[in-house]
């Protein structure tokens, strides 16, 4: 925040324990082994459905494919039919320490990256491994390809992570570079993935050498994505439980709500109703047929880099430049706390407060992929989702209550 508006205590105390926190990746966990999460127990991003009926269709459909894997149900139509019947249970993904992406869910027996904080051995998150550029989870179609592609990601490459993982890898360094190289760590990490592949392969007797394995690497250049998602929920949840704090813990949206989290309350969300990402729909379908917001993702602009350092990654900039809000690069300065020292020179502000939120009567702009609301097509596109403030103004309502 400006020097005209000095940090709240309460969000200037939460605001250093962020600084100290140092996410590390250290291993791959299952989310029964993590999480004790029951095998009927599916999460998804962002705050909770009102009921059964209201689950969004992609995130319907990621639950049916996960049910499957997981043999919880014979085919897909079974599947719906437990969730319908609340055999199967939905519920938020950041409850549980977990992140995921768009319309990702996460079960039982899905190997799940492991990032702890150095600086707080209980503060620990998980993130699914990403999908890549296969038939993925997270574009929310229900298709038997994503679940062989799960089988594949959750077996071979997970054991190909952990071959390469021989040591505790520190995120915050490996998103600084990608920085400086042209990476926004949200919509674009070619440069982040490229360097944790490459770390890897370094600790793999005799590198990578198969060839289907080669071409999913070289062809997926968001393999770091799920990681930092991971690791900025890390430095965001550091904070949690300061009294009177407004610093922003949890972000996310589900196809049909977004919602937020703060320090001082932790645990309760506070959404709104979420509209569509302003975007170009890069295939033949009306607009919309646009998703509302979705993604845990949203984490990295609830850190203050996405498309809130959107200014980093003049590829990004150039991709959004006609749905980007005139005031885009003015805006970290005013929601955000103040600079980190892992990233050194970089013109980055993080640490997002709800009392901020408020105080400029806007919330962050979030870079989100643009969903088939049908379920049926996957991604649309892509887009700037301009957050409302009435969820900011929810939690503060109740903090000052």
């Amino acid at each position: 925040m400006s020097d005209s508006q000095p940090l709240h205590a309460a969000d200037a105390k939460a605001f250093d324990l962020f600084l100290h926190s140092i996410p590390a990746w250290n291993g791959i966990e299952t989310g029964a082994d993590a999480l004790g999460l029951d095998a009927n127990v599916l999460l998804h991003a962002g705050p909770p459905f009102a009921s059964v009926d209201s689950i969004s269709m992609p995130v319907l459909n990621s639950a049916c494919v996960a049910a499957v894997f997981e043999g919880l149900a014979s085919d897909f139509d079974q599947a719906e039919s437990m969730i319908k019947s609340a055999e199967i249970l939905l519920k938020p993904a950041q409850d549980h320490c977990v992140v995921t992406p768009l319309a990702a869910v996460v079960s039982a027996s899905m190997p799940l990256h492991r990032v702890s904080d150095l600086s707080d051995a209980k503060n620990i998150i998980y993130a699914p491994i990403n999908g890549g550029s296969r038939p993925s989870m997270r574009l929310g179609m229900r298709s038997m390809a994503v679940v062989e592609h799960l089988r594949w990601l959750n077996g071979e490459f997970t054991e190909l992570l952990r071959a390469g993982l021989t040591q505790r890898l520190e995120l915050v360094p490996m998103a600084a570079y990608a920085l400086r190289a042209g990476d926004d760590c949200h919509g674009r990490t070619p440069a982040a993935s490229k360097l944790l592949m490459d770390t890897l392969e370094r600790n793999i007797p005799g590198g990578i050498s198969d060839a289907a394995t080669r071409e999913f690497i070289d062809t997926s250049p968001s393999l770091f994505l799920n990681l930092w998602m991971a690791a900025s929920k890390c430095l965001m949840l550091r904070t949690s439980a300061i009294d009177d704090s407004s610093f922003v813990t949890a972000i996310g949206a589900n196809g049909v709500d977004v919602g937020i989290q703060i320090s001082a309350l932790p645990g309760r969300w506070f959404q709104a109703p979420a509209s569509a990402p302003k975007g170009r729909i890069e295939i033949d379908l009306s607009a919309e047929r646009a998703l509302p917001a979705i993604g845990d993702s949203a984490v990295v602009e609830g850190l203050g880099l996405g498309a809130m350092s959107i200014q980093l990654s003049p590829e990004q900039e150039k991709n959004f430049a006609d749905f980007l809000p005139q005031d885009y690069r003015d805006r970290a300065q005013r929601l955000m706390c103040g600079s980190h020292p892992g990233f050194g020179e970089l013109d980055c502000k993080l640490g997002l407060t709800a009392r901020a939120a408020v105080a400029q009567k806007q919330g962050p702009i979030i870079a989100l992929g643009i969903l088939d609301i049908s379920g049926e097509k996957g991604r649309l596109g892509a887009g700037i989702y301009d957050m409302p403030d009435s969820v900011f103004s929810a939690a503060m309502a109740a903090l000052q209550g």
